[in-house]
Protein backbone atom coordinates (compact mmCIF):
# COMPACT_ATOMS: atom_id res chain seq x y z
CA UNK A 1 0.00 0.00 0.00
CA UNK A 2 1.36 3.40 -0.99
CA UNK A 3 0.88 6.59 1.03
CA UNK A 4 0.04 9.95 -0.69
CA UNK A 5 3.70 10.99 -0.47
CA UNK A 6 4.93 7.86 -2.21
CA UNK A 7 6.20 6.11 0.97
CA UNK A 8 5.37 2.41 1.20
CA UNK A 9 4.43 0.55 4.33
CA UNK A 10 7.94 -0.88 4.68
CA UNK A 11 9.51 2.61 4.70
CA UNK A 12 10.79 2.62 1.14
CA UNK A 13 10.02 5.35 -1.36
CA UNK A 14 9.09 5.06 -5.01
CA UNK A 15 9.32 7.59 -7.80
CA UNK A 16 6.40 8.32 -10.09
CA UNK A 17 6.71 6.39 -13.32
CA UNK A 18 9.11 3.88 -11.73
CA UNK A 19 9.18 0.19 -12.63
CA UNK A 20 7.28 -0.78 -9.49
CA UNK A 21 4.49 1.71 -10.28
CA UNK A 22 4.16 0.41 -13.83
CA UNK A 23 4.13 -3.16 -12.57
CA UNK A 24 1.31 -2.25 -10.19
CA UNK A 25 -0.58 -0.69 -13.11
CA UNK A 26 -0.09 -3.85 -15.13
CA UNK A 27 -1.37 -5.98 -12.27
CA UNK A 28 -4.36 -3.71 -11.97
CA UNK A 29 -4.90 -3.93 -15.73
CA UNK A 30 -4.92 -7.71 -15.81
CA UNK A 31 -5.24 -9.28 -12.33
CA UNK A 32 -3.50 -12.62 -12.18
CA UNK A 33 -2.19 -12.34 -15.74
CA UNK A 34 1.34 -13.79 -15.66
CA UNK A 35 2.09 -12.18 -19.04
CA UNK A 36 2.61 -8.81 -17.36
CA UNK A 37 4.89 -9.97 -14.56
CA UNK A 38 8.59 -9.30 -14.67
CA UNK A 39 8.41 -7.00 -17.70
CA UNK A 40 10.26 -3.71 -18.09
CA UNK A 41 8.23 -0.46 -18.25
CA UNK A 42 8.76 -0.23 -22.01
CA UNK A 43 7.55 -3.78 -22.59
CA UNK A 44 4.53 -3.17 -20.35
CA UNK A 45 3.52 -0.15 -22.43
CA UNK A 46 4.07 -2.09 -25.66
CA UNK A 47 1.90 -4.98 -24.39
CA UNK A 48 -0.92 -2.60 -23.47
CA UNK A 49 -0.69 -0.88 -26.82
CA UNK A 50 -0.82 -4.15 -28.79
CA UNK A 51 -3.99 -5.11 -26.93
CA UNK A 52 -5.68 -1.95 -28.21
CA UNK A 53 -6.94 -2.85 -31.69
CA UNK A 54 -7.94 0.72 -32.44
CA UNK A 55 -4.45 1.93 -31.65
CA UNK A 56 -2.80 -0.76 -33.79
CA UNK A 57 -5.02 -0.01 -36.79
CA UNK A 58 -4.45 3.73 -36.36
CA UNK A 59 -0.69 3.16 -36.18
CA UNK A 60 -0.81 1.19 -39.44
CA UNK A 61 -2.73 4.02 -41.14
CA UNK A 62 -0.29 6.64 -39.86
CA UNK A 63 2.70 4.55 -40.97
CA UNK A 64 1.12 4.20 -44.41
CA UNK A 65 0.82 7.99 -44.75
CA UNK A 66 4.40 8.44 -43.54
CA UNK A 67 5.65 5.85 -46.02
CA UNK A 68 3.80 7.61 -48.86
CA UNK A 69 5.37 10.92 -47.84
CA UNK A 70 8.89 9.48 -47.60
CA UNK A 71 8.69 7.58 -50.88
CA UNK A 72 6.69 10.19 -52.81
CA UNK A 73 9.39 10.66 -55.50
CA UNK A 74 9.65 6.88 -56.01
CA UNK A 75 5.87 6.49 -56.22
CA UNK A 76 5.66 9.33 -58.73
CA UNK A 77 8.45 7.79 -60.81
CA UNK A 78 6.77 4.37 -60.89
CA UNK A 79 3.42 6.00 -61.62
CA UNK A 80 4.95 7.99 -64.45
CA UNK A 81 3.56 11.40 -63.48
CA UNK A 82 4.76 14.43 -61.52
CA UNK A 83 2.97 17.31 -59.76
CA UNK A 84 4.54 20.08 -61.88
CA UNK A 85 3.46 19.09 -65.39
CA UNK A 86 0.23 20.61 -66.73
CA UNK A 87 -1.03 17.56 -68.57
CA UNK A 88 -4.37 19.14 -69.41
CA UNK A 89 -2.69 22.02 -71.20
CA UNK A 90 -0.26 19.80 -73.07
CA UNK A 91 -3.11 17.60 -74.32
CA UNK A 92 -6.18 19.75 -75.04
CA UNK A 93 -8.38 16.67 -75.24
CA UNK A 94 -8.08 16.15 -71.48
CA UNK A 95 -9.89 19.40 -70.53
CA UNK A 96 -13.00 21.10 -71.82
CA UNK A 97 -13.09 24.73 -72.91
CA UNK A 98 -14.16 25.68 -69.37
CA UNK A 99 -11.15 23.88 -67.87
CA UNK A 100 -12.97 20.83 -66.51
CA UNK A 101 -11.69 17.27 -67.09
CA UNK A 102 -13.39 15.68 -70.07
CA UNK A 103 -13.80 12.21 -68.60
CA UNK A 104 -16.21 11.14 -65.85
CA UNK A 105 -15.36 11.50 -62.14
CA UNK A 106 -12.86 14.27 -62.68
CA UNK A 107 -11.11 12.57 -65.60
CA UNK A 108 -10.26 9.34 -63.73
CA UNK A 109 -8.88 6.68 -66.09
CA UNK A 110 -5.98 4.28 -66.49
CA UNK A 111 -3.50 7.11 -67.05
CA UNK A 112 -4.75 9.45 -64.30
CA UNK A 113 -5.95 7.29 -61.42
CA UNK A 114 -7.37 10.15 -59.32
CA UNK A 115 -8.23 12.39 -62.24
CA UNK A 116 -6.97 15.82 -63.27
CA UNK A 117 -6.92 19.18 -61.55
CA UNK A 118 -9.47 21.54 -63.14
CA UNK A 119 -7.90 24.52 -64.86
CA UNK A 120 -4.20 23.63 -64.91
CA UNK A 121 -4.71 19.94 -65.64
CA UNK A 122 -2.15 18.56 -63.19
CA UNK A 123 -2.33 14.97 -61.93
CA UNK A 124 -4.31 14.79 -58.69
CA UNK A 125 -2.59 11.67 -57.32
CA UNK A 126 0.91 13.16 -57.42
CA UNK A 127 -0.40 16.43 -55.99
CA UNK A 128 -1.92 14.43 -53.14
CA UNK A 129 1.15 12.37 -52.24
CA UNK A 130 3.46 15.39 -52.41
CA UNK A 131 0.90 17.33 -50.36
CA UNK A 132 1.21 14.66 -47.66
CA UNK A 133 4.94 15.29 -47.67
CA UNK A 134 4.52 19.04 -47.28
CA UNK A 135 2.09 18.73 -44.37
CA UNK A 136 4.16 16.13 -42.51
CA UNK A 137 7.44 18.03 -42.86
CA UNK A 138 5.90 21.18 -41.40
CA UNK A 139 3.91 19.32 -38.71
CA UNK A 140 6.89 17.25 -37.52
CA UNK A 141 9.24 20.24 -37.47
CA UNK A 142 6.66 22.29 -35.56
CA UNK A 143 6.04 19.46 -33.08
CA UNK A 144 9.76 19.12 -32.35
CA UNK A 145 10.23 22.86 -31.91
CA UNK A 146 7.17 23.35 -29.70
CA UNK A 147 8.14 20.32 -27.60
CA UNK A 148 11.63 21.69 -26.96
CA UNK A 149 10.28 25.12 -26.01
CA UNK A 150 7.43 23.70 -23.92
CA UNK A 151 9.68 21.31 -22.01
CA UNK A 152 12.33 23.96 -21.28
CA UNK A 153 9.92 26.66 -20.11
CA UNK A 154 7.47 24.32 -18.38
CA UNK A 155 10.11 22.63 -16.24
CA UNK A 156 11.83 25.94 -15.51
CA UNK A 157 8.57 27.49 -14.32
CA UNK A 158 7.56 24.49 -12.23
CA UNK A 159 10.88 23.71 -10.58
CA UNK A 160 12.38 27.17 -10.13
CA UNK A 161 9.12 28.84 -9.12
CA UNK A 162 9.12 32.40 -7.81
CA UNK A 163 9.63 35.20 -10.30
CA UNK A 164 10.56 32.74 -13.06
CA UNK A 165 7.25 30.94 -12.68
CA UNK A 166 5.35 34.24 -12.53
CA UNK A 167 7.00 35.65 -15.66
CA UNK A 168 6.59 32.48 -17.74
CA UNK A 169 3.01 32.09 -16.52
CA UNK A 170 2.08 35.62 -17.57
CA UNK A 171 3.69 35.12 -21.00
CA UNK A 172 1.63 31.96 -21.44
CA UNK A 173 -1.56 33.75 -20.37
CA UNK A 174 -0.95 36.60 -22.82
CA UNK A 175 -0.17 34.33 -25.77
CA UNK A 176 -3.14 32.05 -25.07
CA UNK A 177 -5.45 35.07 -25.01
CA UNK A 178 -4.70 35.90 -28.66
CA UNK A 179 -7.16 34.72 -31.33
CA UNK A 180 -4.86 32.06 -32.74
CA UNK A 181 -6.08 31.92 -36.33
CA UNK A 182 -6.13 35.70 -36.78
CA UNK A 183 -2.74 36.03 -35.09
CA UNK A 184 -1.24 33.34 -37.33
CA UNK A 185 -2.51 35.09 -40.46
CA UNK A 186 -1.16 38.43 -39.27
CA UNK A 187 2.26 36.98 -38.38
CA UNK A 188 2.93 35.25 -41.70
CA UNK A 189 3.88 38.40 -43.69
CA UNK A 190 5.97 39.68 -40.78
CA UNK A 191 7.95 36.46 -40.42
CA UNK A 192 8.40 36.19 -44.19
CA UNK A 193 9.76 39.74 -44.44
CA UNK A 194 12.17 39.09 -41.57
CA UNK A 195 13.60 35.99 -43.25
CA UNK A 196 13.92 37.36 -46.80
CA UNK A 197 14.10 40.92 -48.09
CA UNK A 198 11.00 42.02 -50.03
CA UNK A 199 13.24 42.86 -52.99
CA UNK A 200 14.58 39.30 -53.24
CA UNK A 201 12.93 36.31 -54.82
CA UNK A 202 11.39 33.99 -52.26
CA UNK A 203 13.42 30.75 -52.02
CA UNK A 204 11.72 27.35 -51.96
CA UNK A 205 12.43 26.82 -48.25
CA UNK A 206 10.79 30.07 -47.15
CA UNK A 207 7.16 28.85 -46.86
CA UNK A 208 8.24 25.81 -44.84
CA UNK A 209 10.34 27.82 -42.39
CA UNK A 210 7.83 30.67 -42.09
CA UNK A 211 4.85 28.41 -41.40
CA UNK A 212 6.86 26.33 -38.92
CA UNK A 213 7.97 29.41 -36.97
CA UNK A 214 4.50 30.94 -36.94
CA UNK A 215 2.82 27.73 -35.75
CA UNK A 216 5.52 27.20 -33.12
CA UNK A 217 4.98 30.70 -31.77
CA UNK A 218 1.51 29.78 -30.51
CA UNK A 219 1.92 26.02 -30.15
CA UNK A 220 4.11 25.48 -27.08
CA UNK A 221 1.97 26.94 -24.28
CA UNK A 222 -0.28 23.92 -23.69
CA UNK A 223 2.61 21.53 -23.10
CA UNK A 224 4.48 24.07 -20.98
CA UNK A 225 1.45 24.56 -18.72
CA UNK A 226 1.02 20.80 -18.24
CA UNK A 227 4.71 20.24 -17.45
CA UNK A 228 4.71 23.20 -15.06
CA UNK A 229 1.95 21.59 -13.01
CA UNK A 230 3.66 18.19 -12.95
CA UNK A 231 7.03 19.76 -12.06
CA UNK A 232 5.42 21.68 -9.19
CA UNK A 233 4.22 18.41 -7.66
CA UNK A 234 7.46 16.54 -8.32
CA UNK A 235 9.72 19.12 -6.69
CA UNK A 236 8.04 18.40 -3.34
CA UNK A 237 8.67 14.65 -3.53
CA UNK A 238 11.15 12.86 -1.29
CA UNK A 239 13.61 11.89 -4.00
CA UNK A 240 13.98 15.54 -5.05
CA UNK A 241 14.63 16.55 -1.44
CA UNK A 242 17.16 13.73 -1.17
CA UNK A 243 18.95 14.95 -4.29
CA UNK A 244 19.13 18.47 -2.83
CA UNK A 245 20.56 17.13 0.42
CA UNK A 246 23.31 15.30 -1.45
CA UNK A 247 24.33 18.58 -3.08
CA UNK A 248 23.00 17.97 -6.59
CA UNK A 249 22.84 21.10 -8.74
CA UNK A 250 19.48 22.36 -10.09
CA UNK A 251 20.45 21.32 -13.63
CA UNK A 252 21.29 17.80 -12.49
CA UNK A 253 18.01 17.55 -10.60
CA UNK A 254 16.06 18.74 -13.64
CA UNK A 255 17.76 16.39 -16.14
CA UNK A 256 18.31 13.36 -13.89
CA UNK A 257 15.33 13.44 -11.53
CA UNK A 258 12.46 15.48 -13.00
CA UNK A 259 12.75 15.05 -16.78
CA UNK A 260 12.72 11.20 -16.74
CA UNK A 261 9.34 11.37 -14.96
CA UNK A 262 7.86 13.66 -17.62
CA UNK A 263 8.30 11.49 -20.71
CA UNK A 264 4.72 10.25 -20.55
CA UNK A 265 2.99 13.67 -20.81
CA UNK A 266 5.64 14.87 -23.28
CA UNK A 267 5.13 11.93 -25.65
CA UNK A 268 1.34 11.93 -25.33
CA UNK A 269 0.95 15.68 -25.87
CA UNK A 270 3.38 15.68 -28.79
CA UNK A 271 1.47 12.83 -30.43
CA UNK A 272 -1.84 14.65 -30.04
CA UNK A 273 -0.36 17.97 -31.20
CA UNK A 274 0.97 16.75 -34.55
CA UNK A 275 -2.42 16.28 -36.28
CA UNK A 276 -3.49 19.67 -34.94
CA UNK A 277 -0.48 21.22 -36.68
CA UNK A 278 -1.40 19.40 -39.90
CA UNK A 279 -4.85 20.99 -39.89
CA UNK A 280 -3.44 24.38 -38.84
CA UNK A 281 -0.95 24.33 -41.72
CA UNK A 282 -3.69 23.33 -44.14
CA UNK A 283 -5.87 26.14 -42.77
CA UNK A 284 -3.18 28.73 -43.44
CA UNK A 285 -2.70 27.46 -46.99
CA UNK A 286 -6.47 27.43 -47.50
CA UNK A 287 -6.59 31.10 -46.52
CA UNK A 288 -3.74 31.91 -48.91
CA UNK A 289 -1.03 32.77 -46.36
CA UNK A 290 0.67 29.37 -46.05
CA UNK A 291 2.57 27.27 -48.55
CA UNK A 292 2.26 28.82 -52.03
CA UNK A 293 2.51 27.55 -55.58
CA UNK A 294 4.07 25.50 -57.02
CA UNK A 295 4.55 23.42 -53.83
CA UNK A 296 1.67 20.90 -53.51
CA UNK A 297 -0.37 21.29 -50.34
CA UNK A 298 -3.60 19.78 -49.03
CA UNK A 299 -5.02 23.07 -47.80
CA UNK A 300 -4.52 24.83 -51.12
CA UNK A 301 -5.95 21.83 -52.99
CA UNK A 302 -9.11 22.09 -50.89
CA UNK A 303 -9.25 25.86 -51.47
CA UNK A 304 -8.93 25.36 -55.23
CA UNK A 305 -11.48 22.55 -55.20
CA UNK A 306 -14.05 24.79 -53.50
CA UNK A 307 -14.31 26.76 -56.75
CA UNK A 308 -15.37 23.60 -58.60
CA UNK A 309 -17.62 22.10 -55.93
CA UNK A 310 -20.69 21.97 -58.18
CA UNK A 311 -18.94 20.90 -61.36
CA UNK A 312 -16.14 18.57 -60.16
CA UNK A 313 -16.65 17.30 -56.61
CA UNK A 314 -14.04 14.56 -57.17
CA UNK A 315 -11.21 17.08 -56.92
CA UNK A 316 -12.37 17.99 -53.39
CA UNK A 317 -13.03 14.40 -52.35
CA UNK A 318 -9.46 13.08 -52.36
CA UNK A 319 -7.58 15.77 -50.35
CA UNK A 320 -10.53 16.19 -47.97
CA UNK A 321 -10.84 12.46 -47.33
CA UNK A 322 -7.07 12.03 -46.96
CA UNK A 323 -6.89 14.78 -44.34
CA UNK A 324 -9.86 13.42 -42.37
CA UNK A 325 -8.43 9.87 -42.33
CA UNK A 326 -4.93 11.01 -41.35
CA UNK A 327 -6.02 13.38 -38.58
CA UNK A 328 -8.53 10.88 -37.18
CA UNK A 329 -5.97 8.06 -37.20
CA UNK A 330 -3.35 10.20 -35.48
CA UNK A 331 -5.81 11.37 -32.82
CA UNK A 332 -6.86 7.78 -32.10
CA UNK A 333 -3.18 6.80 -31.98
CA UNK A 334 -2.52 9.56 -29.46
CA UNK A 335 -5.36 8.30 -27.26
CA UNK A 336 -4.00 4.75 -27.45
CA UNK A 337 -0.49 5.89 -26.55
CA UNK A 338 -1.87 7.78 -23.55
CA UNK A 339 -3.78 4.72 -22.36
CA UNK A 340 -0.71 2.51 -22.84
CA UNK A 341 1.44 4.79 -20.69
CA UNK A 342 -1.20 5.28 -18.00
CA UNK A 343 -4.04 2.72 -18.05
CA UNK A 344 -5.76 4.50 -15.15
CA UNK A 345 -6.77 7.35 -17.51
CA UNK A 346 -9.39 5.25 -19.29
CA UNK A 347 -11.32 4.32 -16.17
Amino acid sequence: MTTPTGATTDGNTSRPGSTSDLADNATTDAPGDPGFRGLSPGKLMWRRFLRDRTGVVSACVVLFFIAVAVFAPLIAMLYGKNPETHYGQEDVSLLTDSGLPTGPNGGMNGDFWFGLEPGLGRDVLTLLIYGIRTSLIIAVATSVLTTVIGVALGIAAGYLGGKTDYFIGRVIDVLMSFPSQIFLIACMPVVTSLLVSPNEKNPDWLPFVAVTLVLSLLGWMGLARILRGVSLSLREREFIEAAKVTGASPMRIIFKEILPNLWTPILVQSTLALPAFVTAEAGLSYLGVGVSEPTPDWGRMIADAANYLRTDVTFLLFPGLAMVVFVLAFNLLGDSVRDAFDPKTNR
